[in-house]
């Protein structure tokens, strides 16, 4: 990974724990089975890259962009999703565990979330009309002044939202899901 592009090659079993990789780019990129927990990979640019089996917990992305970067089966406890470059930010996740992450004041229409862990995660101020939450666990997400147009939650659950205070025309959601958008009323659904 040293040098400063990197069209269309596949990473494998690489293992860089706690190393600053900066100013890369890396285009049709895929990474397997890799371990980047608490790196350092700010500044660097992703576009059309997939990671599968991959560990990034607490890794830092601050300035790096996200081009349509696909995540599966990975672990990214504790990413600061925020940090990333805003230009053409788009994310797709699939079987991953996103706990005490944050996307807040985050632009990601129509982003995917399918049978993932998005516990404690922050959403404040973020952009997810026509996103899906398919088979999710939002226990303890934080949803605040997020737009939630068109979201489809009918599979999510443990969350808790506030209607008042999130935009959320058009939004889907199961019968058994309604306790999650009365809570602050303290009503007893039986």
């Amino acid at each position: 990974m040293e040098n400063l592009i990197h069209l269309y090659k596949t990473f494998e079993k690489v293992i860089y724990l706690d190393k600053k990789i900066n100013n890369r780019e890396f285009e049709g990129c895929i990474f397997k089975n890799c371990d980047f927990s608490s790196s350092d990979f700010s500044y660097n640019t992703f576009v059309d890259c997939e990671f599968i089996d991959c560990n990034l917990s607490m890794t830092k992305l601050s300035g790096s962009s996200m081009r349509n970067a696909s995540f599966k089966n990975c672990k990214l406890l504790g990413i600061q999703f925020n940090e990333c470059d805003d230009f053409l930010f788009s994310v797709y996740f699939v079987e991953c565990i996103l706990d005490y992450s944050s996307f807040a004041n985050k632009k990601m229409p129509k982003t995917e979330f399918i049978h993932s862990s998005l516990k404690d995660v922050i959403f404040i101020g973020t952009n997810l009309s026509g996103s899906t939450f398919d088979t999710t666990d939002l226990s303890g997400a934080i949803f605040n002044d997020t737009e939630l147009k068109e979201v489809d939650f009918v599979t999510a659950y443990n969350y808790t939202i506030d209607p008042e205070s999130n935009p959320m025309r058009k939004a889907k959601f199961a019968t058994q899901g309604i306790p999650g958008l009365l809570e602050k009323y303290d009503i007893k659904i039986q």
